[in-house]
């Protein structure tokens, strides 16, 4: 058995702390998890944020474990996705004070993803391979976000890791894989410095085996095509106003005439037209005609059946085969879940009831200027299972978002380096159509090849 000698221990943070220290030290660790992440990407914190939350976990009760993955939540929702605040007080009519309200539950709530794993996992475990036991339970702990109480992938420790040496983990294992070799970095990099040097040689397993991996995982198929996504910039406060309607078939039908005779694909991006589908029928028909006979076009738009059920849907113009409605809606902002329990509530504080229906969970790709392309709108992009499920049938994958609900936040950057690792995960090519930013081309490998300024009209091609 090795004896330590503690007076020789590497003591960083040693020694019993109080409740309020702890914290404090989680918070930051949360806060460092969303700087290793875009747009600030110092990947190397993501596994330090790790080692933080990590260390002497072992010395604490099932209580004060929970504490310290609660603040750890804390810091890292409530630094990385502030703009929640922005979305609901600067473009969802909610007050400031109700808006500050809602943000801290949201980010009280998301919090009890690191808490509750973080006490369970100091009243089951024992000492032995904690190491791997710590960093399994964080990928639990990630993989339950994804679907429980709806679902919210955002921000996971994985997708910070995009251009780190550990990226080529993704198209092995997804999201999950690279988090997991991310969290081991982290608890192995605490062993490493309790002079356990024999953990050396695992941790340098991580990091050497990616280069040694498939620098491609799949091949091309098919003949190249020439795109152009559209960058409309329409000011979200007035989108759905008679003046954002006249403003938006302006900006989206003057720049498609730009165009429209030297491209196979132009795309604009989710609910360009702000209306519905019938009722941009004889604008979507003249678009059809000034296009070229080669050049097919798709758009984002709001589309209601026969029974009065509203999609948010893409379609096409000009040999397009197909359509693709939104699955995975955003909760409250497109739908209301748990609606029995919430619907009184949500009337009371006067806010406004969202009515989307979602499409179905398998659709087929679209079929456009020979080839097959599978989509995600929007919120869709975060969820890597949806996207692999797109993607089986599919050559090219295509996003289009509206993220102007963002506002000037970090969120849009977020937004895209998560596409940027479903490009990775899926071996395919990404397109991202915004109405604002960041619209991009990202090819197989997760790099950006073409991207568009922020919040400025722009075609990209």
């Amino acid at each position: 058995m090795d004896v330590v000698d503690k007076d020789k221990e590497y003591t960083f943070f040693a020694g019993r702390r109080s409740p309020i220290v702890d914290c404090v030290v989680a918070l930051a660790a949360g806060v460092l998890t969303t700087l290793s992440a875009a747009p600030f990407s110092l990947w190397w914190l993501g596994p330090v944020s790790v080692a933080l939350v990590y260390w002497r976990i072992a010395s604490l009760t099932p209580a004060m474990a929970t504490l310290r993955g609660w603040c750890y939540g804390v810091g890292l929702f409530g630094s990385g996705t502030s703009w929640v605040f922005v979305a609901i007080h600067d473009f969802g009519g909610t007050g400031a004070l109700m808006a500050m309200f809602l943000t801290t539950l949201f980010v009280s709530v998301l919090a009890l993803f690191f808490a509750v794993p973080f006490g369970l996992y100091r009243r089951i475990t024992g000492p032995r391979f904690a190491f791997l036991s710590f960093a399994g339970m964080w990928v639990v702990s990630e993989w339950l976000r994804t679907w429980l109480l709806t679902g919210f992938p955002w921000l996971l420790l994985g997708t910070s890791q995009i251009d780190s040496p550990l990226a080529p983990w993704a198209p092995v294992g997804g999201v999950y894989l690279l988090s997991l070799m991310t969290a081991l970095t982290g608890t192995l990099g605490v062993e490493v410095l309790r002079r356990r040097w024999i953990f050396l040689v695992p941790m340098a397993a991580l990091w050497i085996v990616p280069f040694l991996l498939p620098a491609q995982w799949t091949t091309p198929a098919g003949k190249p095509i020439q795109v152009a996504l559209l960058q409309g910039n329409l000011d979200q406060r007035i989108k759905w106003t008679a003046q954002g309607q006249r403003e938006a078939i302006s900006i989206y039908t003057t720049m498609t005439r730009v165009q429209a005779r030297d491209i196979d694909l132009i795309v604009w991006p989710e609910a360009a037209l702000p209306m519905l589908e019938q009722e941009a029928q004889q604008i979507l028909e003249q678009v059809a005609s000034d296009l070229g006979p080669d050049t097919a076009l798709l758009t984002g738009i709001l589309q209601r059946d026969s029974e009065g059920r509203s999609y948010n849907s893409v379609i096409g113009l000009n040999d397009v085969q197909g359509e693709y409605q939104k699955a995975h809606l955003v909760p409250f902002g497109e739908y209301l879940p748990f609606q029995s329990l919430l619907a009184d509530t949500l009337a009371f504080f006067d806010l406004p009831t969202p009515r989307l229906t979602p499409g179905s969970d398998v659709q087929a790709p679209l079929h456009v200027a020979g080839t097959t392309i599978g989509n995600a709108i929007c919120y869709e992009i975060i969820f890597a299972d949806h996207v692999a499920q797109q993607a089986r049938n599919a050559e090219l994958l295509l996003t289009v978002s509206n993220d102007t609900w963002f506002g000037r936040s970090i969120g849009p950057h977020q937004h895209l380096q998560m596409a940027r690792l479903r490009a990775l995960e899926n071996g395919r090519h990404l397109l991202r159509a915004t109405s604002n930013g960041v619209t991009a081309i990202i090819d197989s490998q997760g790099h950006v090849t073409a991207r568009a300024p922020q919040f400025e009209q722009a075609s990209l091609t």
